[in-house]
């Protein structure tokens, strides 16, 4: 098995506009966190006529730090992956200042399959893109060209972008070099999030930039690490419900004995969305709709040897 190791040696100065390489420019927003690492980085893309991606959340340091970088330039388009608080929410803004067209998949919960309540805490509710894309469809100007990738998983809506003339991805939360990604359900879903990333290793791009952390250059190997370690949760889950687990919490605190605890609402949303894919491939059952509180059991198919 591939193993997942993190690579958290990202040092970069909170409002400072830094090159990445000869089209790509990034800036740190001061919004640090356990989800966000040392805070979103917000991508500025080409010379002269340029994209932004992602500008983050509500915060006038950024977007004054936004504002200075672009200097005497014509910012074009605002690129969201998706629409989470440190993502989107500044885009209204900076769209006010500059002018630019907004594009993104779509609204919060604009990619689900089913009807429902959305209840993400940190959902931005108020992003509607001017301009929504699909999977392939380019945005470019002169200089350069991005390439919509949609990559739904850790919310619906997620949209990674490729920048053909450099062969790179911004790939907001979908792969990050310093952890893994969550996926929350009823938004996230646990079979998306993995088709999506096989998606990326029918691809060809050599670099990811991620919004948050550092730019992942052997890309690849990352996306089958995330595979195998999501499998590996996967069979985890199955062998504490072979041993009589049945409720969320307790799987939790078996399997992410060493994780910080503020992150172990994260884990049971992630579990939950695991468990969500094992019901749908008939190998775990339970009474009623899949939630945090149900009680889970193996079906006949998911009582291997491996999970007794």
């Amino acid at each position: 098995m591939t193993i997942l190791g993190f690579d958290r040696a990202f040092e970069a100065k909170v409002g400072e506009c830094i090159s990445l390489s000869p089209l790509v420019r990034r800036v740190l927003c001061n919004n640090p966190g356990p989800f966000t690492f040392k805070g979103t980085s917000t991508f500025i893309v080409g010379r002269g006529r340029v994209a932004v991606v992602d500008p983050g959340p509500e915060d006038e340091e950024h977007l004054a730090a936004l504002i200075n970088a672009v200097r005497n330039e014509t910012v074009t388009h605002i690129l969201i992956t998706h629409t989470h608080a440190d993502h989107s929410p500044l885009a209204a803004r900076l769209r006010q200042v500059t002018g630019a067209t907004t594009c993104g998949f779509g609204a919060h919960g604009s990619g689900r399959m089913q009807p429902g309540v959305i209840t993400d805490a940190s959902a931005d509710r108020n992003f509607i893109p001017d301009l929504r894309v699909s999977n392939g469809d380019r945005i470019f100007e002169p200089g350069w060209t991005i390439e919509a990738v949609h990559t739904p998983g850790h919310t619906s809506n997620h949209m990674a972008y490729a920048l053909k003339e450099e062969g790179s991805l911004f790939c907001g939360d979908h792969v990050m070099a310093w952890a893994t990604s969550v996926i929350a359900p009823p938004d996230g879903n646990m079979g998306q999030y993995l088709d999506s990333l096989r998606t990326l290793l029918d691809r060809d791009e050599e670099i990811y930039y991620p919004t948050h952390g550092p730019s992942a250059r052997d890309p690849k190997s990352l996306v089958r690490a995330y595979i195998a370690h999501r499998k590996m949760r996967e069979q985890a889950i199955l062998n504490r419900l072979g041993r009589g687990d049945r409720k969320i919490d307790a799987i939790v605190s078996a399997n992410y004995a060493d994780l910080d605890p503020r992150l172990h609402a994260a884990a049971a949303l992630s579990t939950l969305a695991h468990l969500e894919q094992l019901i749908d491939e008939g190998r775990v059952e339970t009474d009623g709709p899949p939630t945090i509180a149900s009680e889970y059991r193996l079906s006949r198919e998911g009582q291997g040897p491996g999970n007794l």
